[in-house]
């Protein structure tokens, strides 16, 4: 992959997770209980499971975001961003466009009975703070920063990579929630 512009590059990051915030406070946020916990047809995750998935992820790699963005003072700063092979085809793998399914792992499988409207509440919170990480990285090194990632930690990303890997997956997760709304508007609408 070739170099892209850093901040160019973070802007298209910060729109789409201002984006998955409209959609969760607009489209999610003030739901009945019942309609956010209710289990599609297929047998796949409720709406609130599709946000506790997220959340699980969020719990593991914003502390790790953090750590690296409160030591990046040894980094020296570019005004570029160069992706790996490996952080391309992670991102590749979570992209809406992709729709190969995917076992979830363990920890991060969501449970059934949950209170949906603080998984919303605690998604929100997620993706501000993930919007105002972004906005601190325009002062850091994207390539020099390693996140590892959660599935072992001898394995690590670059900040940037792992920023694209998060918000695709946030993307990939908030559609099925979209799917899964749109499933129960019409099941309802059966009925």
């Amino acid at each position: 992959m070739s170099k892209v512009d850093k901040i160019q590059f973070l802007e298209v990051l910060e729109n789409e997770v201002e984006q998955h915030l409209k959609i969760a406070i607009h489209t999610f946020q003030n739901l009945n209980e019942a309609v956010l916990l209710q289990t599609p047809n297929d047998g796949g995750w409720s709406i609130a499971q599709c946000f506790e998935h997220l959340n699980s992820y969020g719990l593991y790699y914003l502390p790790q975001i953090k750590n690296g963005l409160d030591n990046h003072a040894k980094h020296s700063l570019s005004d570029s961003f160069k992706s790996t092979w490996l952080g391309t085809y992670f991102t590749k793998m979570m992209l809406p466009s992709n729709t190969k399914k995917y076992k979830a792992f363990k920890g991060h499988i969501p449970p059934v009975n949950l209170h949906a409207h603080a998984v919303l509440a605690a998604f929100i919170e997620q993706q501000e703070t993930l919007l105002s990480y972004l906005k601190q990285a325009r002062n850091v090194d994207l390539d020099k920063i390693r996140i590892p990632i959660s599935i072992t930690k001898w394995v690590r990303l670059k900040l940037g990579d792992t920023f694209q890997f998060i918000i695709a997956h946030d993307s990939r997760h908030i559609q099925q929630a979209q799917r899964v709304l749109a499933e129960i508007g019409n099941y309802q609408k059966m009925s």
